[in-house]
C-alpha cells in the first residue's frame, strides 16, 4: 500500500496519542530511524565488506557476538547519546545500563530505551532478514539525577512506545504507542520512511506457527502436545511451519499472515529470549495488533523483572493459537499432579 505520508509527518499528526509527548517522541524516533538507516546501509553491504562474522568476544548471555551485533549496537547507543534524547539506556549487548549525562553531569530527559540491536545477526552471512527491537519507557526515578536499575526493570505495562526496524527485501519501521501498529518502509533513494502498513492487525484465521523443532524432544509435554495438534489433519489443519530464526522476521510475517510465534523453555533452560529486549516490545506490539503474548501461564507484560538480562518462554501472536498453547500447557501440569 503505498502513501506520501512519511513517518515524522505521521509522528507530528498523532503526537497527542503519546500521553506525556511535549516533542521528545519525535525527536526519539528521529534519533532510532538514523541510526535505522546507518544500520540498513551496512546490512546491505554485508559481504562486499569486512562486517559479516564473529566479532571474536561474547555478550553477557555468553553468546559469540557477531561483527554486525557491535557495529549496530555502537550506532544506536552513539545516535541516542550525542542526541541527549534519552537519560538512560541498556542493550541485549551491554553487560549493564548505561547513565546518559549532559555536560552539567545530570539529565532532565524522561525516557529510557531498551534494545536488541541486531536480532537475528547469525543469519546476516546466508543473507537472511534481521532486526533491531526497541522499546521505551519513562524513567521512576528523579530527573535530574543518573538512572538506576530499577527504571529499566518495569513490567511491559509500564512501556510508552515499542517497535522494530526489520532489514531486508526492504527496511521497514514498525511501532506502537499503544493506539495500534504501524508500519513505514524506507525509501532508500531519498533515504526517507513512508507510511507503507496502516493499522496492522492479526488476520483472524491463522494457520502459521513457527518453532524451532531442532529442540522439540528438549521441550516441555504441553509445547510438544501443541505441534503435535498442529500437525493433525483435522478441520483447517495441519498448520503450515515456518521458522527464520530471527525473531522480528518471524513476528513480521506471522503478524501479517496470521500465527504464533513459540520459544519455550527446555529442560536446560527457562528459554531464549529476553523479557526486557525481546519479549516485553514485541508483547506490546502484539497485543496492539490485536493479538496475545504469554509465558504460557500469565501476560509477558505483568511479569516483574528480577534482572537486566532474564529470559523467559515466549509465545505470541494470534489469540486462539496462544490460548491453545497455554491450554496444552494447562493440561500436562494437570496430569502430572
Amino acid at each position: 500500500m503505498e502513501s506520501n505520508k512519511t513517518l515524522g509527518e505521521f509522528i507530528i499528526e498523532n503526537q497527542q496519542e503519546f500521553k506525556y509527548s511535549s516533542g521528545e517522541l519525535s525527536r526519539l524516533f528521529n534519533s532510532i530511524k538514523l541510526a535505522a538507516k546507518v544500520v540498513s546501509h551496512k546490512v546491505n553491504k554485508a559481504g562486499l565488506v569486512d562486517i559479516v562474522g564473529r566479532a571474536g568476544g561474547k555478550n553477557i548471555q555468553g553468546e559469540d557476538q557477531q561483527k554486525l551485533d557491535v557495529y549496530a549496537n555502537d550506532i544506536f547507543i552513539e545516535t541516542l547519546i550525542n542526541r541527549q534524547i534519552v537519560c538512560g539506556i541498556t542493550s541485549e549487548e551491554n553487560d549493564n545500563f548505561i547513565s546518559v549525562q549532559g555536560s552539567d553531569n545530570s539529565n532532565t530527559n524522561k525516557y529510557i530505551l531498551l534494545m536488541d540491536p541486531l536480532d537475528g545477526s547469525s543469519n546476516i552471512d546466508v543473507n537472511v532478514s534481521v532486526g533491531t527491537i526497541f522499546s521505551v519507557y519513562r524513567r521512576i526515578s528523579k530527573p535530574g539525577t543518573p538512572v538506576v536499575l530499577e527504571d529499566f526493570l518495569q513490567p511491559g505495562i509500564n512501556q510508552v512506545a515499542a517497535g522494530y526496524v526489520i532489514y531486508g527485501t526492504s527496511t521497514m519501521l514498525v511501532y506502537t504507542t499503544g493506539h495500534g501498529v504501524n508500519g513505514f518502509t524506507l525509501n532508500p533513494a531519498i533515504g526517507t520512511f513512508y507510511l507503507s502498513h496502516p493499522k496492522i492487525k492479526f488476520p483472524e484465521k491463522s494457520k502459521i506457527y513457527s518453532v524451532n523443532d531442532g529442540n522439540y524432544t528438549h521441550f516441555p509435554e504441553g509445547i510438544k502436545n501443541f505441534i503435535r495438534y498442529c500437525r493433525q489433519e483435522e478441520g483447517d489443519r495441519p498448520y503450515t511451519s515456518r521458522y527464520i530464526g530471527s525473531l522480528v522476521s518471524d513476528m513480521h510475517r506471522n503478524m501479517l499472515k496470521g500465527g504464533i510465534y513459540l520459544y519455550p523453555n527446555t529442560k536446560s533452560n527457562n528459554g531464549k529470549l529476553r523479557l526486557l529486549y525481546e519479549c516485553n516490545p514485541m508483547a506490546f506490539i502484539t497485543e496492539q495488533a490485536g493479538g496475545k503474548a504469554s509465558d504460557g501461564n500469565s501476560r509477558i507484560m505483568e511479569i516483574e523483572p528480577q534482572s537486566l538480562h532474564q529470559r523467559v518462554p515466549f509465545y505470541s501472536g494470534s489469540i486462539k493459537m496462544v490460548e491453545k498453547v497455554e491450554e496444552f500447557i494447562a493440561k500436562s501440569r494437570l496430569h502430572k499432579v
